[in-house]
């Protein structure tokens, strides 16, 4: 079955119409109705057993290619035209309709469904699912487990040396993608449009110099029609854009940096890139497969080949969900035949690889730290083709919208690495700094943990607490009950703290390093401060980090080899790759880390 077809022509024969229409008619026993226009989709969602949430009442339908028969009269494909009527016969409201996939987004109430089912014509009828984004700020993805090694498969590792580090505006992120080599010998991705699917963009931010060349909202949110007004809520769109396309010299100088880091904020990996932002997450993060399909076509629709004014499209989705959908596949399939390379995000769940990041015709790709460790969240299988830095990647978020932590104790060495954490409050409290822990049980141990254990000697001071065995949620819900007016919690391991909390709270909450909250202990009684501020930059993990550095690379090797295919360029990029973990493809590097400068150069 091919998976794109041409928009058929208006001009139908009276024949092949009537006879379409006849067969729509005679499997629905509706009468016919005028197509109506296409409507936006309800936002409320429902589960079923198994399967991932869906749009309520929203279906993707798909129509078969091969020919079905009434009696002695056999019908072809069925036009556009034909496909709309047969669903207003059957009862239901058409959202979108996708000519090229020989496919349809509907509402449909339950007799609907049934009746469209019934149509011989229709091969197939599933939900309209809904996909979510595969990054969060740094830290979250350990939360609650609190992790003090990463795991690959069933394979503890523990933390290593660190192999890349950031320097200036290069992030540990372009140091691993050899970034400074490639802009010394102007690789850049130019002219190359890298469309990113995603939750939108801040297009005021400086980092993207106002040069966004396309920007189309595919969700139902209202007031979200322009790349420079708001409409990245969630700032996931925003991160994902500055790792392709930040340019040097442009940032901010905003808070949000830490020490080491260029006041001019992060560089992207493909600068010279065509930036494109098809908004197909909505401000809770989420958004329907049809919507995202939606997206993916005009990004498509950028190539030459398509009408458009790219000879070249990587599509970068860092999203994506567990359930397969014939009408997503149809679409990447149609987006791939057509010329575009399509990368996403393996997921973040710790298990198989999800999808879109799962189809034929899709790059997949896991996330690794700046120890080249796949990170423990990073979904796995076989499906994994390439990795890329997705741990505590710093990049833009909309301006003013981050946060950014600082922290530091009196006669106690300037600390190196400061994390806030998710749903702390902001502002800055000076005070003295206590050791939550009484000295026994759990608490010994400076754990803070059990939802009753209270500490009155933390009232009006700041806490010091361990990472341990409970949540971060426990350990600061137990501060703030205590009268705490700042928490800082320090790691068990090497590396930095970045914590999730389940409620929002008024005080400011750091993470730090074990090595710095140690010497905080050893220091006590002493004061110090705490603060989180607004920032333009903000630290992320997840597979979402790592998709933008490998859809910027692709882009980067394919200005310089303008002649390869999405096949070709696929088959490079894996070939060239430095391998990671155990010799050869593996279920969770695939084949390796993406290295765009040995893709060009062979060194």
């Amino acid at each position: 079955m091919k998976n794109a077809r041409p928009v058929p022509s208006p001009l139908l024969s009276r024949g092949l119409l009537a006879a379409s229409l006849a067969l729509a008619l005679a499997a629905c026993g509706q009468q016919s109705v005028t197509a109506p226009a296409p409507t936006a989709s309800t936002p409320d969602t429902t589960i079923t057993a198994g399967q991932d949430p869906a749009v309520s009442g929203a279906y993707l339908v798909g129509f078969r290619e091969t020919p079905a028969t009434i009696g002695t009269q056999s019908v072809g494909t069925l036009s556009v035209q034909a496909q709309a009527l047969a669903i207003q016969a059957a009862g239901g409201t058409l959202t979108s309709q996708y000519a090229d996939l020989n496919a349809a987004a509907v509402n449909l109430t339950p007799a609907a469904l049934a009746a469209l089912k019934a149509n011989p014509n229709v091969e197939y009828v599933e939900p309209d699912y809904l996909r979510h984004a595969y990054g969060t700020r740094s830290g979250q993805t350990d939360a609650p487990g609190e992790k003090a090694t990463r795991t690959i498969g069933t394979q503890a590792v523990s933390a290593q040396a660190v192999r890349w580090t950031a320097s200036g505006e290069t992030t540990w992120g372009d140091t691993a993608l050899r970034v400074p080599t490639l802009r010394t010998n102007n690789y850049t991705g130019s002219g190359v449009a890298v469309c990113v699917g995603d939750t939108g963009i801040d297009g005021n931010h400086p980092e993207f110099a106002r040069k966004l060349k396309g920007y189309q909202n595919f969700t139902s949110d209202a007031n979200r029609t322009s790349a420079y007004n708001l409409n990245d809520v969630s700032h996931h769109g925003t991160h994902v854009s500055g790792t392709i396309y930040a340019q040097y010299g442009a940032g901010t100088g905003a808070a949000g940096l830490q020490p080491g880091e260029n006041t001019n904020g992060v560089g992207g990996v493909a600068t010279g890139a065509n930036l494109y932002m098809a908004r197909v997450l909505g401000d809770s993060g989420s958004g329907s497969s049809s919507g995202i399909i939606n997206g993916v076509n005009w990004c498509a629709s950028q190539l030459k080949s398509k009408g458009g004014t790219e000879a070249h499209v990587v599509i970068s989705l860092s999203l994506g969900g567990g359930s397969a959908s014939q009408t997503e596949q149809r679409a990447y399939t149609a987006a791939y035949n057509a010329g575009a390379l399509v990368v996403a995000a393996t997921g973040n769940d710790g298990a198989a690889v999800s999808y879109p990041a799962a189809y034929t015709n899709v790059l997949a790709v896991g996330a690794i730290d700046d120890n080249g460790v796949v990170a423990s969240f990073s979904n796995f299988g076989s499906k994994v083709a390439l990795v890329g830095p997705g741990v505590h990647v710093l990049s833009s978020v909309p301006l003013g919208q981050g946060s950014a932590a600082s922290a530091s104790a009196v006669n106690v060495p300037a600390f190196t690495d400061v994390s806030g954490a998710d749903k702390s409050g902001k502002g800055t409290f000076t005070g003295s700094i206590v050791k939550a822990g009484d000295g026994t049980g759990t608490a010994g141990a400076n754990q803070f943990c059990g939802t009753s254990t209270r500490n009155a000697a933390l009232s009006g001071n700041i806490a010091l607490i361990a990472r341990g065995t409970c949540s971060f949620e426990e350990k600061v819900a137990n501060a703030v009950a205590s009268g705490a007016k700042g928490v800082m919690v320090y790691n068990n391991a090497a590396g930095p703290l970045g914590m999730s909390l389940t409620n929002t709270y008024t005080v400011p909450v750091v993470g730090l390093t074990q090595t710095d909250g140690q010497a905080t202990l050893a220091k006590l009684p002493t004061t110090g401060t705490v603060a989180i501020t607004s920032a333009d930059y903000e630290y992320f993990d997840g597979t979402s980090m790592a998709t933008p550095h490998v859809s910027a690379a692709a882009a980067v090797v394919w200005a310089a080899k303008p002649t390869l295919t999405p096949a070709t360029l696929t088959t490079l990029l894996q070939n060239t790759a430095t391998d990671l973990g155990t010799a050869g493809k593996d279920n969770s590097y695939g084949y390796g880390l993406v290295d765009p400068y040995k893709a060009i150069t062979g060194n």
